[in-house]
Order: C-alpha cells, then structure tokens, then sequence
C-alpha cells in the first residue's frame, strides 16, 4: 500500500465562567386613565433609572439602554360579551450589562420587590475579545485533534508521510475522493457552539466554545 486518503474529524472545546451578564427589566401601568397611566410610568421608572447610572458611576454596570415609554390602548370584553371602557398600558424596557454576578444579584433583589417592575431574562456572555480568542484557539486545537488522528492511522497503515488535503465545517467537506496531486487547504473556518445557563439564574454556570472540523489527507 503505497498511499490512502484518510478522513477524520477533529473537535475540542473549552470551558470559561461568563464575565457579563446582561438583564431585561420592564416597567409597567395601566389603568382607565391615559394620563395618569404615563405619570404612574415615569414616576415607577426613574429610581430604576437612578439605581443604573449609580452602578454605572461605581464600574458595576458596563453598559445600559432604555426604550422610551410605550402606550397602547385596549377595550377589553365582558363576560356577556361588550366592550369596556380603554384600558391604557405604558411601558418602558431597560437592559443593563453587568460586570460580576454579585452585583447583578443586589440590584435584582432591590428593584424586584418594587410594584410595576418585571424583571426577564438574564444572557451571560463573554466580551467579544475574550469570545475571538477562545474561538480561534478552539479551532486550533480541532485541527490540530484531526492531525493527529490522521497520523494515527497513517502509522496503523504502515504510512510515514501525511498532507492535508481539505479541511472545513462539519458537513462542507467536498464529497468524493479526491485523486492524488498537489496539496490544497481549503481552510473555511470552524463550527462554533456556545451553552449558557439557563435565564434568572444568577450565579452562572460555564460558557461551552466548542469547534469541530472535518479534514481529508493523503498518507503515503
């Protein structure tokens, strides 16, 4: 046997603890009353607003937006089936970046407890620098994972020499055996996979990067 192709798939993946965490709060009020409903609003949203810029001020909160206040109107039903008077809603929505799950708990526990304050989600997430770095030395290794098990199974076959041939994304490779020839990388990148711990919990779990890759060569 003087060559064969060889097909592996190489994968790693790394784990790291989140360092932002990003919430959603609603602030909610309604009532027969389109006035006083936006009054009620404004006034339930401004120390939401004042508890953020104080965090902000202290490095806690690293980012933070605000939509501005929202109002509808519906007329609902009764149960013999007429319309009731409006029924006015107002709303404003904040998101909040936080730097360490300790004080994202402290400011959850306070404004929770306030009426007409819902507090959503929570994303625990990487910055971006951080996200690239892991990405591109998860990719690495997957190659590098895929190497390997070529040259395995090049020596199980008695083979000395591997070239790569082809390498992309889980499902990309080209189907088919390619003929022998020159050596050609077709580097496409690499699958990448991130879990996060479920929303409202606030002491968050690991972040999974994870890459996978698929990789032909010719072993002589």
């Amino acid at each position: 046997m003087s060559e064969v192709t060889v097909t592996v798939r190489g994968e790693h993946e790394a784990r790291v603890l989140p360092e932002r965490a990003t919430v959603r709060v609603v602030v909610r009020a309604d009532g027969p009353d389109r006035a006083t409903v936006v009054a009620e609003a404004a006034r339930i949203a401004e120390p939401v607003r004042a508890t953020i810029a104080d965090r902000v001020d202290a490095g806690s909160i690293v980012d933070w937006n605000s939509t501005r206040l929202t109002v509808r109107a519906e007329r609902p039903w009764n149960n013999e089936g007429r319309r009731l008077a409006p029924v006015h809603y107002a709303s404003v929505e904040f998101t909040a970046t936080f730097t360490e799950a300790s004080e994202l708990s402290l400011w959850v526990s306070e404004i929770s407890a306030w009426d007409g304050v819902e507090v959503g989600g929570v994303d625990w997430h990487l910055t971006s620098e951080t996200r690239t770095r892991l990405e591109r030395d998860v990719a690495a290794q997957a190659v590098a994972v895929a190497v390997t098990r070529a040259e395995t199974y090049a020596r199980a076959l008695h083979l000395s020499q591997v070239t790569p041939l082809e390498i992309a994304d889980v499902g990309l490779l080209s189907p088919g055996q390619p003929g022998p020839g020159a050596p050609v990388l077709k580097a496409r990148g690499a699958a990448f996979a991130a879990d996060v711990t479920p929303a409202m919990e606030y002491e968050p779990g690991e972040i999974i990067v994870a890459a996978t890759v698929e990789a032909r060569f010719l072993a002589r």
